[in-house]
Parts: structure tokens; sequence; C-alpha cells
């Protein structure tokens, strides 16, 4: 993240009013909520990772035990049930 000077893009009483709570030192201003990004949507790991949810249950309805598909996608025995369970309720819904 780059920094960028507040006296190049804000008014000087802008400034000032700013100046009154925190003077001289960095501050944040996040996003406005309807231009901030989903998790995962900039980088593509939430649909890699739906994908990969997917599989998962495919393989799990032709029949592999949880053990099977704990050691193809590298995850628990735990995850592998929670996420049979979270796409279950999604396609019995």
């Amino acid at each position: 993240m780059s920094y960028i000077k507040a006296e190049e893009v804000l008014p000087q009483n802008v400034i000032a009013m700013i100046q009154q709570y925190i003077d001289g030192q960095n501050i944040y201003i996040p996003k406005k909520n309807n231009s901030r990004a989903e998790w995962g949507e900039k980088t593509g790991i939430k649909t890699e990772l739906e994908i990969r949810n997917r599989s998962i249950y495919d393989d799990y309805l032709l029949g592999f035990n949880t053990e099977s598909l704990a050691d193809k996608y590298c995850l628990s025995d735990k995850s592998i049930q929670r996420i049979i369970r979270m796409m279950k309720s999604e396609f019995n819904t």
C-alpha cells in the first residue's frame, strides 16, 4: 500500500479537522462499503475453494469415505466432514 500526502488530496480545513483527533500519525481510510470486494474475489481463491469443495462432495457421492478424501485433498477428516455437511445443506435446500 502506498501513502498519499493529505495536502495533495484534501482541503486544508479537512486536514485541520483530522489533526484535532490524530496529529502527525498515519491513518487508514477504508473503501466505501459498496466498492469493497468480497473475500477471495480478487485472488480467485474463493472460486478455487468452491470448485474443490464441489469435487469433494462429488467424490463423496461416488462412494469415497471421508478418510480417503482427507488423504486425496490433503485435509483433515473433520474438514472433509464439515465440507460434506455444508454441501449437503446447500443442495438440499
